[in-house]
Parts: C-alpha cells; sequence; structure tokens
C-alpha cells in the first residue's frame, strides 16, 4: 500500500508536469537508475527511454505507470533503497524531493563542485547528507516540528532549496531553528537576497547557489557520496 501511494505520486507528478520527459529523468536519477537498466526492466531499448526524456517522443499514462512501477521494484530489491526514506516521511514526501546520508564525510569545495555551485561566503564544513526541498510545498504544509525533521538522521548536512523566489525564507527558517545544517543551497536564482547572504554570514553557514538540474544533482550527489 505504501508503495503504491507513493507509485500514485510520482506517476501524477510526472503526467501534470510540463515537459514529461524532464520528470522522468529527475525521478530515474534520483533513484540512481541507469537508462539502461531501466529499459531493461521495461523490456525496451535504452534509446526509447532516451527518447521520452529528451521529449522527443511523449509518454501515454499507461507507459508513465509501467516506468513508475519498474523504477521502485528496482529500487525495492537493493540493500538501501530510497523509497525507504519517504516511507519514513511519508506526509513530508510533497515537500521532500530526496532525503539522504552520505558514507562519509564530504567537504564543502567538494560538495559544491559536485553541484556547480557558487560559494557565496567563505564559510568551511563537513556535509555528511543532504535534503532537496521543494520550497513552495513545505512553506504551505510544515510547521516547527517538520522543519527539524528535514535534517533526517544528523544536522551536518545540506538543506538545499528549490524553488525559491530570493532566498530569504529558507535562511530565516535557519535562524530560529536550533539546529544548523552544515551548508544551505539555494537552487535556481540569480541574484540571491542580501538578507539571505547576511544571515549566512551571522550564523556561519556556507550559503550556496546553483543552477544545475534538480535530478542531474541528485543523481551525482548519489553516485558519489552514498
Amino acid at each position: 500500500m505504501e508503495h503504491r501511494r507513493f507509485a500514485e505520486k510520482v506517476c501524477g507528478e510526472i503526467a501534470l508536469a510540463d515537459h514529461h520527459g524532464e520528470a522522468m529523468k529527475k525521478w530515474r536519477q534520483i533513484f540512481s537508475i541507469s537508462q539502461s537498466e531501466i529499459a531493461r526492466k521495461l523490456g525496451i531499448s535504452p534509446s526509447v527511454i532516451s527518447d521520452y526524456e529528451a521529449g522527443r517522443r511523449s509518454p501515454g499514462v499507461a507507459f508513465i505507470k509501467k516506468f513508475v512501477l519498474a523504477l521502485i521494484e528496482i529500487d525495492s530489491q537493493r540493500p538501501n533503497p530510497v523509497i525507504s526514506k519517504y516511507r519514513e516521511l511519508p506526509e513530508l514526501s510533497s515537500a521532500i524531493i530526496d532525503i539522504a546520508e552520505y558514507s562519509r564525510g564530504v567537504s564543502i569545495g567538494e560538495f559544491c563542485e559536485k553541484i556547480e555551485g557558487e560559494r557565496l561566503n567563505e564559510f568551511e564544513k563537513i556535509v555528511n547528507g543532504h535534503t532537496v526541498i521543494d520550497s513552495l510545498n513545505a512553506i504551505l504544509m510544515l510547521n516547527a516540528y517538520d522543519f527539524y525533521r528535514l535534517f533526517g538522521f544528523t544536522s551536518e548536512r545540506a538543506l538545499i532549496f528549490t524553488k525559491v523566489t530570493s532566498g530569504r525564507s529558507p535562511l530565516v527558517a535557519v535562524r530560529v531553528s536550533s539546529l544548523k545544517p552544515s551548508a544551505v543551497v539555494l537552487h535556481g536564482l540569480e541574484k540571491v537576497d542580501e538578507m539571505a547572504i547576511k544571515i549566512a554570514e551571522a550564523e556561519k553557514i556556507p550559503l550556496v547557489r546553483t543552477e544545475i538540474d534538480v535530478g542531474e544533482m541528485i543523481g551525482r550527489l548519489r553516485r558519489d557520496f552514498l
């Protein structure tokens, strides 16, 4: 039942996305599954998956369902399935895009290199995990207690906020929290609010800006740090 609810959520997100292929690619990369692996599971050529993700083909509802169920089945057979993280935080699943703990501590420099991030200050911290957050859904549904749960198993992690408009709100939330992340990443901004930068300075938290594709970012972090 838990898998079914999760599958319905992902299928709905892909079906309603402006670009179905990009949404498919994002979830495939979140699960760290290659095009060849998912194609083999579905009994099709990897080039077909590539065509869907590049927008050269448009998937129907039936194919989206098969695609998502195949992702979940492949993931469930692995030692540390990604989906288990979503089961642990079911009521937060629409606010949390991805959550992971790393197999080793990662320097902020190495972390930024992996996500093509621009450092906005010079603080040095070790990152032991990440949480990728849909900021719009987080604003709508998270209370103060839920915010603490974004830290997963350790506060020494990067909180990566997507769909931000200025960057101020995430930093204000960090400012008033007793738990402090190892880094805050603001995704998709050309210019970060000056107050956000000042708060990061006051809290001595590395602040990073990146415009890398979200699915690509998650895929890189999971592939190299888990």
